[in-house]
């Protein structure tokens, strides 16, 4: 049992002393609207919606748009305006 322990141990040691899994430095991701002061949602363009929405019609979580909470409650209204007078589909089969 002691054996096990002092393998670990030993392990950790040979690994890089900078790597730590639990505190890993993830580069925060910033939101593009509120970088670009010009750039502005509307629900007529649907360019502009494609990148919020997946291939199934999905609107895609903030981790994934990297929107901040306000803007992205933003894009799901405009996505829902779209596809509720059939700009955008509801689903993509």
């Amino acid at each position: 049992m002691a054996d096990k322990k002092q393998n670990r141990r030993n392990n950790r040691n040979n690994q890089d002393d900078d790597f730590n899994p639990k505190f890993r430095k993830i580069r925060k991701k910033v939101c593009t609207l509120c970088n670009d002061k010009n750039f502005e949602l509307d629900y007529k363009n649907v360019d502009q919606l494609r990148k919020f929405i997946n291939e199934k019609g999905k609107i895609l979580p903030r981790r994934a748009t990297g929107a901040c909470a306000k803007h992205q409650r933003e894009i799901t209204t405009v996505v829902k305006r779209a596809r509720h007078i059939a700009i955008i589909p509801y689903t993509q089969d």
